[in-house]
């Protein structure tokens, strides 16, 4: 999403740096007019001194992952990673991008930026503590739907792979953003000077979870998955709502694809995405 997102800024007249973890990812993503450096910014004196000539940027984009780890990952890429940033970057504008799994709603309820995210399992609330955080600096909150996109779609990949469950019925409410439409919210943030706060990611359409299903179903030729159980040991624990982006495009944004039915009508059925 941070390579989309970058070409998306620079197309409107951004000058973009990029800083990720390791040097092999830098290389393979650097080109020429988009400098990219490894930066370990869980580290203060990595930060300090690979990121000394960002001091002071119009704008910085926090998008990192996990890395797929636990809370002691979370705490060390999240929270602490954004305090350096705070601390030794200090950009004027500063969007931290979460996730709508803070929103813990277990009752299929719509959700907007002014519901309550109390989330139970400790992952949640690093990344409500590192909201928390960039809030109180004055900074922009992107919580992101469940991202997919070329390469990237985790109901995808468990169709094909024969991992997919239709949990409990299926009744359970999907939330998802395209990663170009991710990449689109947070350039519109910036380009239009967003004010701090709290802005939810995701596509006008969240799905139960068998309709997804039924979907990708169609679209493959292939048959349902089988019926089964929640996983009770999710990362960021088990939910169920609807997530709003009327703030969002109350402010004039759209999403391209507005539901996951958009984005494969224009692909083959053989093609995973």
């Amino acid at each position: 999403m941070g390579a989309e997102l970058a070409r998306q800024l620079q197309a409107t007249g951004w000058d973009v740096a990029g800083v990720t973890h390791t040097a092999e990812s830098a290389a393979s993503i650097s080109k020429p007019g988009l400098p990219v450096v490894a930066c370990d910014i869980s580290d203060a004196a990595d930060v300090k001194t690979k990121l000394a000539s960002l001091e002071g940027i119009d704008a910085l984009v926090d998008c990192v992952s996990s890395g797929h780890g636990g809370a002691e990952a979370y705490r060390a890429n999240y929270l602490r990673g954004a305090r350096n940033l705070l601390d030794f970057v200090r950009p004027k504008t500063f969007l931290f991008t979460s996730s709508t799994s803070v929103y813990a709603q277990t009752d299929g309820s719509w959700v907007t930026e002014e519901n309550s995210a109390k989330p139970p399992a400790e992952t949640g609330r690093i990344l409500r503590e590192t909201e928390e955080l960039i809030l109180t600096h004055g900074g922009i909150v992107a919580r992101l739907a469940g991202i997919y996109g070329p390469g990237r779609w985790a109901l995808v990949r468990k169709f094909l792979d024969g991992s997919a469950v239709i949990e409990d019925g299926g009744g359970r409410w999907v939330n998802q953003i395209h990663r170009d439409d991710a990449a689109s919210a947070i350039a519109f943030l910036l380009n239009n000077r967003a004010a701090p706060g709290i802005y939810n990611v995701s596509d006008d359409t969240p799905l139960p979870q068998r309709e997804c299903y039924e979907i990708l179903a169609a679209h493959f030729q292939k048959p349902l998955p089988p019926a089964g159980s929640a996983d009770p040991n999710r990362k960021r624990g088990v939910t169920n709502k609807r997530v709003s982006n009327a703030k969002l495009r109350a402010l004039g944004w759209q999403p391209r694809f507005g539901s996951m039915r958009d984005a494969l009508v224009d692909s083959a059925p053989q093609d995973p995405y």
